[in-house]
Formats: C-alpha cells, structure tokens, sequence
C-alpha cells in the first residue's frame, strides 16, 4: 500500500514569504535555530501523517464538500517552543473562520482515521526549527497581512536532505 505524509494547510503569497524572510534575518542571529525555506513557508490546518492514496481520496472528497468564507489573517505574534525547538509567527487574535476551517478539516481527517495530535490548534507558521537555547523574541512592532482565498493539500517530501511541500490539491473559500 502507497502511503505520503500529508498535512492540509495555508500557503502564504510569495511576497509576504520574502517579507517575513527579510524580517527573520534582521531580528534573529544565525545561531537561533535552522532557517525555514521561503518556499516552505505555511500554516498547517490538519497534519494528516502518512496516509494511504485511498485514505487521501476520501480525504480530498470530504474536502471538497466544505463551503466556508474566505477571511482576513494578520500576522502580529511571535513565540518559542523551546522543547520542541520552533520558533513560530502567528496571529494575537485568530480569525473566526481559520478556527472553523482548521476545525472541520482536523475533525474530518480523526473521522478518516488519520493520525490526530492531542495538542490544540495553535495556527502558526513555523520559521526556525532546533531553536532549543533561549532566545530574545522581537517586539510586537511588526505586521503582515493577508486575504486568505483557498487551502490546500500538501505532501511532505524529503529528498537529498531537505524537506519541501508540494500542492496536491486546492480548494477556494468563497468570497
């Protein structure tokens, strides 16, 4: 049986990945952690694990099903997860419409079968990776904002040392 491990999730606009890149590099040193790739740049709705083809076809139907606004994300928090080495971007205040999506796709993939984590949703984007040494976090003075339009089904690969995400699948949020 064929299994990738995927995740649903919100890609962000090339401009505001290169934005919030350009940001990372001025405010943490080198040594805080492993960079993560402009590319690589998301927020996860649902990790999904390994998943076999039949599971993410049904995966992708149930998807497909879902009729829900688009609405407006404002990156303005900054934290770190010290244990699990992450430093993250994220929203003070979480859209309506991202907990719901995050919600019905989460609850969809533990219906499914697929592997749940028990922790609650945090959306966030990760932006270093093996950050477990303190470090200073800048101060809240900083601002993204984006429409967000559609989610996406995305595959996890690693090849040559490095993990990048490919689009499987998209679907738009009503306007």
């Amino acid at each position: 049986m064929n299994t990738r491990r995927l995740f649903f999730g919100i890609g962000l606009p090339d401009t505001l990945q290169q934005a919030i890149i350009r940001w990372r590099a001025d405010v943490f040193p080198a040594e805080a952690g492993r960079p993560i790739a402009a590319a690589n740049l998301h927020l996860t709705l649902a990790f999904l694990g390994e998943v076999s083809d039949e599971k993410a076809a049904a995966l992708r139907r149930l998807a497909g099903r879902i009729q829900q606004p688009a609405f407006h994300l404002r990156l303005d928090d900054a934290g770190h997860w010290p244990r699990a080495g992450v430093v993250w971007l994220g929203a003070r205040q979480a859209p309506r419409g991202l907990l719901q999506l995050a919600e019905m796709l989460r609850s969809q993939a533990a219906r499914s079968g697929c592997y749940q984590s028990p922790q609650p949703f945090h959306p966030h984007i990760t932006l270093l990776r093996n950050a477990t040494k303190p470090i200073a976090l800048p101060p809240r003075n900083f601002q993204w904002q984006c429409e967000v339009n559609h989610f996406a089904l995305y595959q996890s690969v690693f090849e040559q040392g490095r993990t990048s995400y490919a689009e499987l699948a998209r679907w738009p949020l009503t306007l």
